[in-house]
């Protein structure tokens, strides 16, 4: 029977001499740019977090007066814009640079400087939108940007050009990654790795980085034509001019938006399909159908955008239509809930704190997935829309959704980024105080919501009956707060002190957990050759990948080939990468004891790194900031500076595009 070939893993020397601010700054290292997206995702995520218990806090009890009704526009808007576009959304991100590469045996991205400018264009557009709190002028027009409620007569402000711009800004950093993703999947998986022995992870994080392509081009529409309409006069969407349409906005805005909650939440899945095998000890229930399932959710995304607008009098044709694909979709939502309660079943469970954060995310998503269905239903919506209860479901969905699966994926993941354990005694902590503040936080506000509670207020009345299930929302908050500080302090306390990691700390069989934590910058010293589904698994625990489709390449599953020399039969007292060329994904100390070689040794070449893609994306949003200069009757003083910026972008794009990419190949016999 076939097995798997792994490439033996070699140490990184030199990387302690990189790790100046300047490396960070020129860095076009895809495992670098992944920690770049997760911390600083992490940090908009304690912003955007701040921004919720401050609007909690307003909402603790009737007649809050902490902040005003302007403030709290500006708080819910930036909140959900933080919360999507600049955590939820990175955080994806992060995970995507650090593990496609090495979980489909490839040294580095496609196009590694284009992954440094999308970093970079993410950084500025984001600290771009936030500027706006320093001025005085947050975005205050909800982060969905209904018209004509955003156009000029309705905001005269800086407001919502902070926001229109900023999205744009943050929709070529997407753009940018995603293109970058799908022609590495395609083009780089190591030998064997076809498409259906894809890691889920990888798989799902394709399927997004298609959502991504063909959604954001429909919101890049939609904000442009606001962007008309309040700097030049058009009318696409101003209800003032006769011949506007305000629909439109809600349809284009949608069509984006839908998709953009599976954008959100597959990646947040395909970390739960890592997760829950490996703790299981056993393969994934239904590999193939994991993947179609992924895949139809995507094709059925673009199909439901409507049902977020039944109360807008579309008729009974599409009210019915959005209806039945609404239903439709829960279908393979509900296919990848079962199929994980099967890996589950009969397995040797262990329940770490990835663990549990997995298993969190099946339970408290099926909430957020059943009252989505209930939206289905028009007359049932009608009751339900723009209250609390609405509030509830997509918190439900992206928070016990999307953030569940992400937290266990940094705990799942964080060994092989840093070479560190996570403290799991503090990790159970933030666990189970992130659970009850969780739940304690958005259960209550499926009653508020029946009873009434329009969403978007900033006060109210006592003597409605919502008054004890606003407290206990704010309490939830509170609660979910002190579990982030729990998390911040496990994070940097592990990065020094956490126990050393190993290649392998979980057992887990996929290749990214064959070579050494943190990776060398070449990943991998050979590619490897993949035979299965699970090479490691194939190695160390050939009864559970017994049922797993194997190539014919081989006789023996637990043969090993590596860099093309067999090597024999594996033995347990090799440690991981013993210049004997053994490879042992037990060895706890693995990554102490293998043999030192740099790139340079191996011949292998790498990118360059360079500062050109830094200013390429700092230079571009300048040119969109002067944008602002438009609304201000500062016509001149925005050409000029559009002008000046696009000529700073054009030339470091130039120079970017001119200078090499990486030194000539010099082949080296292994």
């Amino acid at each position: 029977m076939a097995t798997a070939a792994v490439s033996p893993a070699y140490a990184h020397a030199g990387e302690a001499s990189k790790s100046g601010l300047w490396s960070w700054l020129t860095t076009v290292d895809h495992k670098r740019i992944g920690a770049l997206y997760m911390y600083t995702a992490l940090a908009w995520f304690a912003i955007g977090g701040t921004e919720a218990v401050i609007m909690r806090a307003q909402l603790q009890g009737p007649n809050g007066r902490l902040v005003s009704a302007e403030v709290f526009n500006q708080l819910f808007t930036m909140h959900g814009t933080t919360m999507i576009f600049l955590v939820v959304m990175p955080l994806s991100a992060a995970f995507f640079n650090f593990l496609i590469p090495l979980q489909i045996g490839a040294r580095d991205v496609a196009f590694p400087r284009l992954n440094a400018f999308s970093y970079w264009v993410y950084l500025f557009g984001s600290l771009f939108m936030n500027t706006s709190w320093l001025v005085g002028m947050a975005p205050n027009g909800g982060w969905f940007g209904y018209t004509p409620l955003t156009t000029l007569p309705y905001s005269p402000g800086l407001n919502i050009d902070f926001w229109m711009l900023g999205l744009q800004i943050l929709g070529v950093s997407s753009l940018a990654a995603a293109f970058n993703f799908i022609t590495t999947i395609i083009n780089m998986r190591a030998p064997g790795m076809n498409l259906m022995r894809m890691p889920m992870f990888t798989w799902m994080a394709f399927v997004v980085q298609f959502l991504l392509v063909l959604a954001f081009p429909v919101i890049t529409i939609a904000l442009v034509f606001l962007q008309f309409d309040r700097f030049f006069g058009t009318n696409f969407y101003n209800t003032v001019s006769a011949g506007a349409d305000p629909l439109l906005w809600q349809h284009l805005f949608w069509i984006f938006g839908h998709p953009e909650v599976y954008i959100l939440i597959l990646p947040a899945f395909g970390l739960v399909s890592e997760i829950l095998p490996t703790f299981s000890r056993k393969p994934i229930f239904g590999y193939p159908v994991m993947v179609y399932s992924g895949i139809l959710i995507a094709f059925l995304g673009f199909g439901v955008w409507a049902h977020h607008m039944f109360a807008v009098g579309m008729g009974p044709i599409a009210d019915s239509v959005f209806s039945m694909t609404t239903m439709l979709i829960a279908i393979p939502t509900g296919v990848k809930i079962f199929n994980w309660i099967f890996t589950m079943w009969g397995g040797n469970l262990r329940f770490t704190v990835a663990m549990k954060f997995a298993i969190t995310l099946v339970a408290l998503f099926t909430i957020g997935g059943i009252s989505g269905v209930m939206h289905a239903s028009p007359p049932a919506d009608l009751q339900q829309t723009d209250t609390y209860f609405i509030v509830a479901h997509f918190h439900y969905v992206l928070v016990a959704g999307s953030l569940m699966g992400l937290w266990g994926g940094i705990y799942y993941y964080y060994p092989k980024i840093t070479g560190r354990m996570l403290s799991e005694r503090l990790g159970n902590w933030h666990f189970w105080i992130t659970f009850i503040g969780v739940n304690l936080t958005f259960m209550p506000m499926h009653w508020s919501g029946l009873y009434g509670m329009p969403r978007r207020i900033y006060t109210y009345d006592a003597g409605q009956g919502w008054d004890i299930f606003n407290l206990m929302s704010s309490i939830g908050a509170y609660i979910q707060a002190l579990a982030g500080f729990l998390f911040a302090y496990n994070i940097f306390w592990s990065r020094k002190n956490g126990e050393i990691a190993g290649d392998n700390p979980w057992d887990a069989p996929s290749l990214e957990w064959s070579i050494p934590s943190p990776p060398p910058e070449y990943n991998f010293a050979v590619i490897p050759q993949v035979t299965s589904r699970y090479p490691l698994w194939d190695i160390t625990h050939p009864e559970r990948t017994i049922d797993v489709p194997h190539s014919r390449h081989g006789d023996e599953r637990n043969d090993l080939t590596m860099g093309g020399k067999h090597v024999g039969a594996f033995h347990d007292h090799m440690s991981a990468g013993t210049p004997e060329g053994g490879l042992n994904p037990n060895a706890k100390q693995a990554s102490s004891k293998v043999s030192i070689k740099t790139a340079e040794e191996l011949g292998i070449p790498l990118p360059y790194p360079t500062i050109k893609p830094l200013f390429v994306a700092l230079f571009m949003t300048l040119m969109f900031a002067s944008l602002l200069l438009i609304h201000k009757d500062m016509l001149r003083e925005a050409v000029i500076g559009i002008i000046v910026f696009a000529s700073a972008m054009t030339a470091f794009l130039y120079a970017w595009l001119t200078s090499p990419l990486e030194p000539q190949h010099v082949a080296v016999n292994h």
